[in-house]
Formats: structure tokens, sequence, C-alpha cells
């Protein structure tokens, strides 16, 4: 164990941990290589929000802090609050996450009024989520919305998926996989598009999306058949569990250097929350999931609560930044669709 201490309980502790090493440059300053000043937001295109904490799964990266100890789940009066911003809005993506979503107990019900506004939605499931008791017959049902599904899958072999999801997450992911092809999901011309996120196991950068997405696609074809869309190579931002790790392994220091030292000005011109506006379980409003979870508020004037959305204040907003930052910049960049560059 380091001098940084014990486990860390909450937002507070986190950002006093990834404000504290000296000598490290603040990306605020490094950001002025890409020749803009500041980073701001432009249009919003993505509306990604939180439903829920609540979670089958305590995976060993999570950023979320997931699990089934969580109580925090949006209710319906937020989610109606959601679609009535959606409704004002051009806003056309709509990105659901948690935890596992499916566990909200308003989830169908928030899919089909999505529907009703003709948005595109995609869901980030878990995968074990959809083959688990009570939950079997959401394959389907996210099937006949053309719910577009993002899954986790660390790796195309079972140890190193269970290292980071737990035992017999790999087994279970295959299972739902399959299910999920037999529907259509993921198959040319079936309209059901279903993707991958590879997150690296330790204190490193994903290897180049491109390529590595032929190794899945060709080992999960010829191991087991299965087929998926396109591959999302996703950097592990140094907050929540994944901050743990690197404090209890001794690796912090150097993986922020190795962030540091990879930085991209082409990704931080591309950054996803300059085009995209996070929902937290409460209403309140992020500039990115990640500023979420360390309780960053919106700087400014801009919109701090979903009941008082207003797209016009949240365009050309700043964006508050900080150490964590460079996860999204280093390399070919990162962001929930994947590299950005």
């Amino acid at each position: 164990m380091t001098a940084f201490g014990e486990k860390l309980a909450n937002a507070n502790e986190q950002l006093k941990i990834i404000n504290q090493p000296a000598g490290l440059p603040k990306f605020e300053e490094k950001f002025k290589q890409t020749g803009e000043d500041k980073l701001s937001a432009r249009e919003l295109e993505i509306f990604q929000v939180n439903i829920g904490k609540l979670c089958n799964q305590v995976c060993k990266h999570c950023h979320v802090d997931a699990g089934p100890d969580r109580s925090e789940i949006m209710t319906r009066e937020t989610m109606k609050l959601c679609l009535d911003a959606l409704s004002k809005s051009k806003i056309q993506i709509v990105d659901i996450t948690g935890g596992a979503p499916e566990m909200n107990p308003n989830f169908k019900w928030f899919i089909s009024e999505l529907n009703k506004l003709n948005k595109h939605i995609m869901v980030r499931s878990n995968l074990t989520i959809l083959i688990a008791n009570g939950f079997k017959e959401y394959p389907g049902f996210l099937a006949e919305n053309k719910v577009e599904i993002i899954s986790s899958l660390p790796y195309y072999t079972a140890s190193n998926t269970d290292r980071q999801r737990g035992e017999g997450v790999f087994d279970k992911s295959i299972r739902a996989i399959r299910t999920l092809n037999e529907l259509g999901y993921g198959k040319e011309n079936s309209g059901l598009v279903f993707n991958l996120v590879y997150n690296p196991i330790g204190a490193f950068l994903p290897p180049k999306q491109e390529s590595l997405e032929r190794d899945y696609k060709r080992e999960l074809w010829n191991r087991f058949g299965l087929v998926f869309n396109n591959l999302f190579t996703i950097t592990n931002l140094p907050i929540s569990r994944f901050l743990d790790y690197l404090i209890e392994s001794e690796n912090y220091l150097s993986y922020m250097n190795r962030l540091i030292s990879a930085f991209n000005p082409a990704a931080a011109l591309n950054v996803m929350c300059r085009n995209t506006i996070s929902v937290g379980w409460d209403g309140r409003l992020y500039d990115c999931d990640f500023n979420q979870m360390l309780e960053l508020p919106i700087s400014g004037n801009a919109s701090k609560y979903i009941k008082d959305f207003d797209p016009n204040s949240l365009t050309n907003r700043l964006i508050v930044t900080g150490q964590h930052c460079y996860g999204c910049t280093a390399g070919a960049g990162s962001s929930c669709g994947g590299s950005t560059v």
C-alpha cells in the first residue's frame, strides 16, 4: 500500500488523489497544444443517462462503482423529465447506462417511451443480466424495439475476462451473446446492432482498435460461432475502482505518466464531452459520465438539472476538466464509442 492511503470512499477523496501528485502537467495547460485555449462543448448530439448504479456484477475496472448493494435508482418521475427534455431538443441518440440499466424497474417503460420519440436508443448491457432469472425476456424486448446493445467483453478467453469481471462471467457472457445472435443481433442486414467493448485489464493503454476488432471477430467465430458488429477500445480512467487498483498496486504515478506522455492533441479535440450531456440517476447534469462519478457539476450558467434542461445554455459551455481527462486523450483517444482518431 502506498502513502496515498486506504480505499477511496467518495468523490472528494478521489479528487484529492487525482490532483495530489506534484510535477505532473495540468491537463488544462496540456490541452493548449491543440491550438484551442479552453475545452468547450459543441452542439449536443448524444443524451447519455445513467438510470441507476444497481448491478448484478462487481467488476474491478468499474468507474461507476456499481454492484448489488447500490440503491441509487432513477425514478419514473426523473425519466419523464428526460423524455420532456428530449422532446424539445434535436438530440437523436440516447445512450442508457448503469449499473445494469435493465435492473431499473422502469427500464422497459423508459425504452418504450423513447421509441415513441423516434430516438436511436443504445443500451450498455453487461450481458450476464440478459440470461439471469427475471430478465430472460429482455433480449427479445430489446430486439423488438430495435435497441442497439453495447457490452463489455474484456477478452475472448475466460481467464482474462473473469479476472476483471468475476468468476464464471465469461461463460455467461458467451451464452448471452449466443442468445442475441439467435435474435439477429450482430448479423448483417438484421438492423440489430451489437457492439463489444474492450477495457485493458491492467495499467496500460488499449491496442489499436481495428486490429483488436479483427482478432475478436476471428476468435469468437472460430471458438464459439459468434458474431458482433464493432469493437470499441476504451481506456481505463484513474477513478473509482480502477484508481483503487492503481494505488494498491503502486502503479498510479507510472500510469498517469503513461497517459500524459501519450497525450494526443487530435484525440483531445474529439473528446465525447464536446457533443454529449450526461444525466445522473438523480437528474443532475454533467459534462461526461466520468465527471458524473467524480461529482463535478457543469460550470457557469448552463443547466444543472434535467428539470431545467436548456440545450442552448449547454452548447458552447466550458467543459470541467481535470487530470483524469488524460485518459480520454491518450493515444488514439477514448470515448464511449471507442477511439476518437
